[in-house]
């Protein structure tokens, strides 16, 4: 008989909580919060029990499409080819770039100005140089991966 009466209890207990107060409160701001905590009771006021809540209903998401375009196996090789050709094409001029920007500054390199005493000045004017020649090299380590990624 003990038994039956705990199990009744631990089925009552979880729906005994839902019975609590909700209270709205407002701040010197005008901020409205809901609770059911009163240990600050400024501003807060019992609500009524049967009072409806206001809520808005959750957006759905749309159905999904049924006719969902599809590509036949020869178009996507074909635009598969598209891409790697354009690929290839700019990493062709990507590696000219670079090789321009290494000529570049192995010409800035070689040369010293008289106003360049301290060697710091020098490296100031080789700086946007060595910035072509790093941005190259990553536009074309980029193409390269871009590239073996395809099938």
């Amino acid at each position: 008989m003990r038994k039956i009466g705990v199990i009744a209890l631990a089925w009552v207990l979880p729906w005994a909580g839902a019975q609590a107060a909700i209270y709205k409160c407002v701040d010197s701001q005008g901020r409205v919060t809901y609770t059911n905590d009163n240990t600050n009771s400024k501003g807060c006021s019992q609500l009524e029990e049967d009072l409806p809540v206001s809520s808005v209903p959750a957006l759905r998401p749309p159905p999904p499409a049924k006719d969902f375009p599809r590509v036949s196996p020869d178009q996507q090789k074909a635009r598969d080819d598209s891409r790697r050709n354009i690929l290839e094409e700019e990493l062709a001029a990507e590696q000219t770039a670079l090789d321009s920007a290494q000529k570049a500054l192995a010409e800035q390199e070689g040369i010293r100005l008289g106003s360049e005493r301290n060697y710091q000045r020098k490296l100031d004017r080789l700086k946007p140089f060595q910035d072509q020649v790093e941005l190259h090299q990553r536009n074309v380590e980029a193409l390269q991966k871009e590239i073996s990624n395809l099938r």
